[in-house]
């Protein structure tokens, strides 16, 4: 990634930060806070260095992009695209009417907070989409949590300068373990998804069966 940042510059902000937004989590983060190191001209790539404010614009312009995108498929796909792959990833008709809820009562500050949380902001937009919140309000509230984060990653990794690539180095013992606990977190929400969706589809067959067991009368 760092030699695709080096050399292609905002482009290739614009391109990881949008598939990462659009519900692919890839590690936007560590290209917004290279894209501010690079931009700090302490980092020897043999191009000239980026400015800091056309990162930030970058970063938030893929946010924006990938948004748009997430939001089009979880708004248009919704229930029949759930009904097509939910089966795949564990998703049923009880989670769309639970985001639908959810999305009314408090969808605008989830969306900009969400855009705060890493990898919890790569699936925001699907959810918004799922929940067929306002599009003016999504994007209001995406582009103010965008820019919040982009601002912030990009400002960081422009302070840190020459300094980067260590500090990342310094984190890389503390991701394995934390990659550890996300695996096992993962497995666990797995099983609980898998009993979950396999009850309500079971409840659902149910239902179904039930008028026709009845025999009319006479």
């Amino acid at each position: 990634m760092d030699h695709f940042l080096a050399n292609w510059g905002y482009v290739a902000i614009v391109v990881i930060t949008a598939i990462s937004s659009m519900g692919i989590p890839i590690g936007a983060e560590a290209a917004m806070g290279y894209g501010g190191a690079l931009a700090s001209g302490q980092l020897s790539t043999g191009h000239a260095p980026l400015n800091l404010a056309w990162v930030i614009v970058a970063c938030v312009a893929g946010e924006m992009i990938g948004s748009y995108l997430g939001y089009a498929i979880g708004y248009l796909g919704g229930r029949p695209l759930v009904d097509r792959v939910g089966k795949y990833i564990l998703l049923t008709h009880k989670d769309l009417d639970r985001a639908e809820r959810w999305f009314e009562r408090r969808g605008e500050p989830v969306v900009f907070f969400g855009r705060l949380i890493p990898l919890l902001r790569s699936f925001v937009s699907f959810a918004a989409g799922l929940g067929e919140m306002g599009l003016v309000k999504f994007s209001l509230f995406s582009l103010v949590g965008s820019a919040v984060f982009c601002g912030a990653l990009a400002s960081i990794g422009y302070s840190l300068g020459s300094s980067w690539h260590h500090v990342i180095s310094a984190f890389s013992y503390a991701g394995y373990v934390a990659a550890v606990l996300i695996v096992l977190a993962v497995v666990a929400l797995f099983w609980h998804r898998l009993r979950t969706m396999r009850t309500e589809r079971a409840a659902l067959g149910e239902s179904e069966r039930r008028p026709s067991e009845v025999e009319p009368t006479l």
